[in-house]
């Protein structure tokens, strides 16, 4: 089959060069005009491996408008703040007959999918694999060859046999994917993983292997696994975990599998970009006020990374207010 990548960023560079090296027809689109200029100015895009070995890979990179490909599958990972507008772009390349993969962070971008395909071909799902752009054209796949996984869920819930291409193509490119059928559940293990290891490791600007280590993680981090599973218990949520799994995953993944990686929304923050906390710990503390319940403490660190947001940006010059 035939791949196009809506979001040539860390990990859509991943995916689509990785599908590349397999053997599979790649194109890639996006909607970062230093991003696009930056990688055919270079004829290709820079890669390493954990820091080291860089070097050149050749892609078609284009925005929505000059794209004139038509793939089988589009794969996407655009930040959710940026798709709508990114899908709103591209909307004259999308066909009925085409499948989309988009396992994003967060939650938010279903319902934006669904306005531009079937809803029997919409494929969501989670990426446990760690990935850094170093900047425009310059990217760094953290973790040995092979390293990390990701779950494939339909919308529907029903594998089909393009389903299971899909999965066989992405085992080849050596993502590791499995495929599982039940959508909320597995979406929102990882939004509640995220909403403990993105948020803190942003919080204190430290790499997962860094958080694991404090005293307070555990204390922390079931706090917030306690109130997401009160939310998806209200929800009628059935998560794919247990409570205390949900903590052995994010102490693996901070332990064994990413213990070296800043989380995506650390990155976002140190580039002074917007996060996607809205999408992850607003997620739950909004789906829980539609059941009658609070669950302060992601409210609390959604509105905490916003001041971070706000003082990281923040210019003294353009405070006017006289201080008596």
């Amino acid at each position: 089959m035939k791949y196009a990548v809506l979001g040539a960023g860390a990990m859509g560079l991943r995916y689509g060069v990785l599908l590349q090296e397999a053997g599979f027809e790649v194109d890639f689109v996006d909607i970062w005009d230093k991003q696009i200029e930056t990688i055919k100015q270079q004829n290709g895009v820079f890669v390493s491996r954990d820091g080291e070995n860089k070097h050149l890979v050749p892609i078609n990179i284009t925005s929505p408008e000059d794209y004139m490909g038509s793939p089988d599958v589009w794969i996407v990972f655009v930040k959710q703040m940026q798709l709508a507008d990114a899908l709103n772009r591209a909307e004259h390349l999308f066909t009925k007959e085409q499948y989309v993969v988009a396992p994003m962070n967060g939650m938010g971008h279903i319902e934006k999918l669904d306005k531009y395909f079937e809803k029997d071909k919409v494929i969501s799902g989670t990426a446990m694999i760690a990935t850094v752009l170093n900047g425009p054209g310059d990217v760094d796949f953290m973790g040995p060859s092979g390293a990390g996984s990701m779950k494939l869920v339909n919308q529907n819930e029903t594998p089909d046999e393009v389903t299971k291409q899909i999965a066989n193509d992405f085992t080849k490119a050596n993502l590791n994917p499995e495929i599982t059928t039940n959508f909320q559940g597995t979406l929102m293990a990882k939004v509640i993983l995220n909403s403990v290891c993105n948020t803190l490791c942003t919080m204190f600007g430290i790499k997962m292997g860094e958080f694991i280590q404090a005293p307070t993680t555990e204390a922390l981090s079931k706090q917030l696994i306690n109130e997401a599973f009160d939310v998806c218990e209200r929800a009628g949520i059935k998560l794919l975990n247990t409570r205390q799994q949900e903590w052995e995953t994010i102490k693996f993944a901070a332990t064994k599998s990413m213990p070296l990686h800043y989380p995506s929304m650390y990155q976002d923050m140190s580039k002074h970009r917007p996060t996607e906390v809205d999408y992850i710990n607003g997620y739950i503390y909004e789906l829980g006020k539609k059941y009658n319940y609070e669950a302060t403490t992601h409210d609390y660190l959604r509105n905490l990374v916003h001041l971070a947001e706000f003082t990281n940006d923040f210019d003294p010059e353009t405070l006017t207010a006289e201080v008596e």
